[in-house]
């Protein structure tokens, strides 16, 4: 579901050798350390295993917000703001030099990992901290949600799948706090930034891409088809021995409108990062195939939904041709179109299966936006009800492009709350107008082996930019 971030790394440096606090002598001192715990834990967590990522997300997104006071209250200072009521003077005595390498944008080179970009003010080094914290959140929603995937191990109850769902929810939504954040923050700036990760529309579509998501998973805690569809594939479920799978009636026009709301956003942020991609610096098509795909799937969900409705009320042929239609916005050939072999639809069953391999596996799964989830629930109806349709109602099922030109606007469930920045506490500020302690000798750090390989670990034989497709979470030596 959330797109799969790779948090942004960054070099060692002292903010001591480039401002001055004359207020608060220790604050740089402070602020330098706060950071090199950011780069350590940031390089720390590129080097672990797929599987160890998600339970060291949280102690990344702490030191983030541990480093975040001390860095806003720099970025204060050198405006003489006061800070929790209390000024701070900053002066710059040199131009800083802080590298960053960026995740979002395009390769240059396929096969090799993005060079460093080099920036000399502090607003890009707020905007690289707070994408990061933004990505993070995203992350910790991944997390979260990926239990409800898994089909190898005991399905979830309903209220461990309810938590699971309202947590995700929580930190979508800050993550979209975060980047709004940024979106307005950046509209002031008069000069051009060093990447597209840290463009003003890149923050904007990261913001609409997070509320989407967020919307979509307000569907997804009432909807009972994916985990009944996730319940029949699972080896370890014995539950249809004795039970056959509830499923209760759901609002589904509400929850039809509350897709096409989310399809909107992931368009509004398509576009902007179609024009991003447009310029000297682009998105990587990873995203941008994201982008659509999940616009293309909200779309299905809604046709489903809509489907759901007309069959609640007894209207089979229109349900039929809701399906249809949703398969039409998935590029997913109906079975009723071809019989018997078929190049795409055998594309299709391999296609899921390495997806299947990927959630089991944890690394990069739900990087299709859940098309192939959703293709499988609106099979599984078909199948269904046009098997009732054609025994017992025989309902003419309407073309896909009547139904199309029917769809109502989006709904919006959630609303984006303005990020607050938290700010040092006074007893915290009292303490550095002590001189500091010792030296801020944090730019001085020699580059780690991190830092100097450019080359991403490709398999032999595998086609360059592809990697992704060939890692295990294994750390054996063969697959």
């Amino acid at each position: 579901m959330p797109f799969p971030f790779i948090l942004p790394t960054t070099s060692s440096f002292s903010f001591s050798s480039s401002f001055t606090c004359e207020s608060h002598p220790s604050l740089t001192l402070n602020t330098s350390t706060h950071r090199g715990v950011v780069r350590d834990s940031l390089k720390k967590h590129k080097r672990l295993p797929v599987s160890s990522q998600g339970p060291n997300l949280p102690s990344i997104l702490s030191h983030l917000n541990n480093y975040l006071p001390y860095l806003l209250a720099i970025d204060a200072g050198l405006s003489n703001k006061a800070v929790t009521g209390e000024e701070v003077s900053v002066v710059l005595t040199s131009t800083p030099a802080i590298e960053w390498r960026p995740t979002l944008s395009d390769h240059a080179v396929p096969g090799k990992e993005i060079a460093r970009v080099k920036i000399q003010s502090l607003e890009y080094e707020l905007f690289f901290t707070l994408s990061a914290v933004g990505y993070t959140h995203t992350l910790l929603a991944r997390f979260s949600l990926h239990p409800l995937y898994v089909t190898s191990g005991v399905p979830l109850g309903t209220q461990e799948r309810t938590a699971a769902i309202t947590m995700a929810t929580k930190h979508l939504l800050d993550a979209a706090s975060v980047h709004d954040y940024l979106a307005c923050r950046a509209e002031s700036l008069t000069t051009t930034p060093p990447c597209a990760d840290i463009s003003q529309s890149t923050a904007r579509a990261m913001s609409l891409l997070a509320l989407a998501e967020a919307t979509l998973l307000a569907v997804l805690k009432d909807d009972p088809y994916p985990a009944v569809v996730a319940q029949d594939r699972n080896e370890n479920d014995r539950e249809w021995m004795y039970k056959a799978p509830e499923i209760p009636k759901v609002r589904a026009h509400l929850f039809a409108r509350l897709c096409l709301a989310a399809a909107d956003h992931a368009a509004q942020a398509s576009s902007l990062c179609q024009a991003q991609a447009r310029g000297a610096s682009k998105l990587n098509e990873g995203l941008l195939r994201y982008l659509e795909d999940f616009r293309k799937t909200s779309r299905a969900k809604a046709c489903r939904f809509f489907g759901i409705d007309a069959e609640l009320s007894g209207q089979t042929g229109n349900a039929i041709g809701w399906l249809r239609c949703g398969l039409k916005e998935l590029g997913v050939e109906s079975k009723e179109t071809k019989k018997g072999l078929s190049l795409t639809r055998m594309k299709k069953d391999w296609s899921e299966r390495r997806e299947d391999k990927k959630v089991e596996r944890g690394t990069n799964w739900g990087a299709d936006a859940g098309k192939l989830e959703e293709s499988r629930v609106i099979e599984m109806l078909d199948a269904k009800w046009t098997k009732i349709n054609d025994t017992m109602l025989t309902q003419a099922i309407p073309p896909p492009g009547t139904l199309l030109a029917s769809l109502p606007s989006g709904r919006d469930m959630h609303t984006t709350k303005p990020y607050q920045p938290i700010e040092l506490g006074r007893d915290i500020l009292e303490a550095m107008r002590a001189p500091p302690d010792r030296t801020d000798d944090f730019g001085d750090e020699p580059l780690s082996s991190d830092d100097e390989r450019t080359v991403v670990e490709t398999p032999v034989g595998a086609f360059p930019g592809t990697s992704d497709a060939y890692r295990s979470g294994s750390t054996r030596s063969y697959c």
